[in-house]
C-alpha cells in the first residue's frame, strides 16, 4: 500500500472514532420485572407525615416504604392507590383504645394564624364486620382528622365513615370533639353532623339489630372526597361524590358555642350525657392550641366491652390481637387513598413534642 494510500485509511478510521465517541451510551435494562410502586410515587408528599402503623409504631417519613400488613398500594386495573389497613385489636399508639394506620402531620399550626389545607380523594374497602350495633363507633373508620398537639390533645376534626354488616350503603359524617374546660377531660364529648346518610347517633335497637340502610349512603368502593381548610380560625369543609349532592360546613375553631350546659345539643344529652360525658368547651375553644392534620385509616372498632363505654367499646372480635385471623374474617378497616394533597401555612412550627409525647405510650 502506498503512502498516500495509508494516509487516507488512517484519516477515515480517525473521523469514525471521533463519531463513536459523541454518541451517548446506551442503559442496561434490567428486566426484573414491573417496577415496585410506593405510596410516596402515588401521593408524593410525606416529607410532610409521620406514619403511625396498625402495631403502634412510629416508623417516621415514608419515602419508599411499604408494610405487607399495614401500609402498601394496590392497582385496581385502572389507577394506583395507597392502602391503609388497621386490625380492630394489636398495639396502639399514645393513649387511644384504636389501631390506626395513619400519616401525622411533622408541623402544627393554631387556628388565629392559620392558612392550612388537606384535600384527598379515597374509597373505603371494608369496615369491621362485627361489634356490637348499640354502640356508635361500631363498623366505623376515621379517615382524616385535626388533632390537637397540647392541652387535652382533643380533635376538633374527625371524618367517619361507618357502615353496619349487610348493608350496601354507609354513611360518611363528620364529628366536632370539644376542647374542654378545666382540668378534667373526662366529660368531653364529640357532636356530630351527617355528610350522606346518618350521623354517629344512628345505632341498633340490640347487639345484633341495625337501622333501615341509608338511601343516600356510599357504598364500600364508591369514591369520594374531602378538603378541609383552616384560616382566620375558621374551618371549612367541602365533600364531593359522583351522583351526590356536595355537602359544604363551617365551624368556628376559636370562639365556642358550648360554654354551659344549656349550650349541650340535644344529641349529645341522649348519647353521651347518660355516660357522664356532660362537660363544658372553654371559651376560645382551640384558639391557643397547636392544631395538625392526620389522614388514613383509624380502625374505631374494637374488642372492649360495652360497658365500660357504649359509644367508643365494640366487643368486636379480636382474635386476642392476632392480625392474620383478623384479616381473614373481616375484622379490620381498609381505607384506599387515590391523591392527597397539603398545603402548610408559613407559621406552622414543629410538632415533635407530640411524637416525643406519645411515641412512648404503646
Amino acid at each position: 500500500m502506498t503512502k498516500q494510500n495509508n494516509t487516507y485509511l488512517f484519516g477515515v478510521l480517525g473521523i469514525l472514532l471521533f463519531l463513536n465517541s459523541c454518541v451517548k451510551p446506551q442503559k442496561t435494562v434490567k428486566k426484573d420485572g414491573p417496577k415496585l410502586v410506593y405510596a410516596s410515587d402515588v401521593t408524593p408528599f410525606f416529607e410532610d407525615w409521620n406514619l403511625i402503623l396498625g402495631d403502634g409504631s412510629n416508623v417516621g417519613v415514608a419515602n419508599d416504604f411499604e408494610h405487607k400488613d399495614f401500609f402498601y398500594t394496590v392497582n385496581d386495573g385502572k389507577e394506583d392507590w395507597v392502602v391503609y389497613k388497621t386490625p380492630n385489636a394489636g398495639n396502639t399508639h399514645g393513649t387511644s383504645n384504636n389501631c390506626r394506620t395513619e400519616l401525622a402531620q411533622l408541623k402544627k399550626w393554631y387556628p388565629t394564624t392559620a392558612d392550612d389545607k388537606l384535600a384527598a380523594s379515597l374509597k373505603i374497602m371494608n369496615v369491621s364486620t362485627t361489634g356490637d350495633a348499640r354502640v356508635a363507633a361500631s363498623y366505623s373508620v376515621v379517615i382524616g382528622q385535626i388533632h390537637s398537639a397540647d392541652g387535652h390533645e382533643n380533635e376538633p376534626l374527625k371524618i367517619f365513615y361507618k357502615k353496619f354488616p349487610g348493608h350496601t350503603k354507609g354513611s360518611v359524617f363528620w364529628h366536632y370533639e370539644i376542647n374542654t374546660e378545666g382540668e378534667d377531660n373526662s366529660g368531653r364529648w364529640d357532636y356530630s353532623t351527617a355528610v350522606w346518610g346518618y350521623d354517629f347517633s344512628a345505632v341498633g335497637s340490640n347487639e345484633n339489630t341495625y337501622p333501615e340502610e341509608p338511601t343516600d349512603g356510599i357504598a364500600l368502593g364508591e369514591e369520594f372526597s374531602y378538603e378541609i381548610i383552616v384560616k382566620d380560625g375558621i374551618m371549612n369543609l367541602k365533600f364531593r361524590s359522583e351522583g351526590h349532592e356536595t355537602k359544604i360546613f363551617t365551624k368556628n375553631l376559636i370562639e365556642s358555642e358550648y360554654t354551659t350546659s344549656a349550650d349541650i345539643p340535644k344529641q349529645v344529652q341522649e348519647l353521651f350525657v347518660p355516660i357522664g360525658q356532660d362537660g363544658v368547651e372553654r371559651k376560645k375553644a382551640y384558639a391557643n392550641e397547636g392544631l395538625f392534620f392526620k389522614l388514613g385509616s383509624y380502625n374505631q372498632t374494637n374488642g372492649k366491652s360495652p360497658e365500660i363505654n357504649k359509644n367508643w367499646c365494640s366487643g368486636a372480635e379480636t382474635h386476642g390481637g392476632d392480625i392474620k385471623k383478623q384479616y381473614e374474617d373481616g375484622n379490620y378497616t381498609e381505607v384506599w387513598f387515590k391523591t392527597a394533597n397539603l398545603e402548610v401555612s408559613k407559621a406552622a412550627i414543629s410538632n415533635m413534642g407530640y411524637f416525643t409525647k406519645n411515641d412512648r405510650i404503646n
